[in-house]
């Protein structure tokens, strides 16, 4: 079993700045992609980020440019750096991450979700 837990979530005005973070723990051998995805209320759950194992990343349009994801695979952490904050990214963030905890056994796990408000 491999849970995840969430941190860095909070209230911010417009413009603004805040870094989520994402670590998993338990029975872990590999992690291959890890994710950020948002809920906003009374919205389908959508992909923000993703980062492979390699480094590879992909935004969704919405965010490029002003958000980062990054991962430290020793701590088995990904992380979300969001700038230039808008009204509209407030939401439910959610980080998910695939990977094995053997060499045969795959999981999906994700986090309980951590709010972010943009407002002034």
């Amino acid at each position: 079993q491999v849970q995840l837990v969430e941190s860095g979530g909070g209230l911010v005005q417009p413009g603004g700045s805040l870094r989520l973070s994402c670590a998993a723990s338990g029975s872990i051998f590999s992690i291959n992609f890890m994710y950020w995805f948002r809920q906003a209320p009374g919205k389908e759950r959508k992909l923000v980020a993703q980062i492979t194992g390699g480094g590879g990343t992909i935004y969704a349009d919405s965010v490029k440019g002003r958000f980062t994801i990054s991962r430290d695979n020793a701590k088995n952490t990904v992380y979300l750096q969001m700038n230039n904050l808008k009204p509209e990214d407030t939401a439910v963030y959610y980080c998910r991450m695939n990977g094995l905890t053997t060499e045969t056994s795959p999981f999906t796990s994700w986090g309980q979700g951590t709010p972010v408000t943009v407002s002034s």
